[in-house]
């Protein structure tokens, strides 16, 4: 084994060696986030319309500190806009039933105007392959918008439960590739040896 292949093994090995607990760590976080959620959905979509809240009232604040700078051409529009979006994040922290129902409906919507335009894609192409995808995914996004329109508050804990189980599956996952990464390490590190 020449130096250079040694030297190559040397750092194989201390790369695998480090990463193996950062995906363990991260195996390990993930699964403890996806208990979180999904035995604590409505709690989950509270933080995260306190989180949207914090986001708009953020906002806000960078566009009335923007009317001070005397470069600005607009102004008064940047801060009624900035004033604007302090108000509603303090009506969205403040009323946290109202942000839950809009954060279901703009994903509802979302989901519509996506299945739409998958559904028109699809038949406005004619006979090719690959349609039938299109519009198999157009119909279910489109249904789904629909249910989520219908009922924003129980579809998002619906979907805050099965992100839980999700987050679960994936830590579980990688705490496996943790264990996996570590025996590699081990490897690499008897080889370079």
């Amino acid at each position: 084994m020449t130096s250079v292949d040694y030297d190559v093994q040397s750092a194989r090995a201390s790369v695998l060696a480090a990463s193996w607990q950062a995906t363990l760590v991260l195996g390990v976080l993930s699964v403890i986030l996806g208990i979180i959620v999904s035995f604590y959905p409505t709690g989950s979509l509270n933080v995260l319309a306190v989180l949207f809240g914090i986001q708009m009232i953020l906002f806000g604040i960078f566009h009335l500190l923007r009317i001070f700078d005397r470069d600005e051409q607009h102004r008064i529009w940047v801060g009624i806009a900035g004033l604007l979006s302090v108000v509603i994040g303090v009506v969205l922290i403040r009323h946290l039933h109202v942000t839950v129902q809009l954060i279901g409906l703009i994903i509802g919507l979302s989901w519509i105007v996506q299945g739409l335009a998958a559904v028109i894609g699809g038949l406005g192409h004619g006979l090719r392959e690959g349609n039938g995808w299109w519009l198999a995914f157009g119909v279910v996004s489109l249904i789904a918008g629909i249910v989520v329109v219908a009922a924003p508050v129980t579809s998002l804990k619906v979907m805050a439960v099965l992100l839980g189980i999700w987050f679960i599956i994936l830590g579980l996952f990688e705490i496996v590739a943790g264990f996996l990464l570590r025996q590699a390490g081990r490897a690499a590190q008897a080889t370079s040896t």
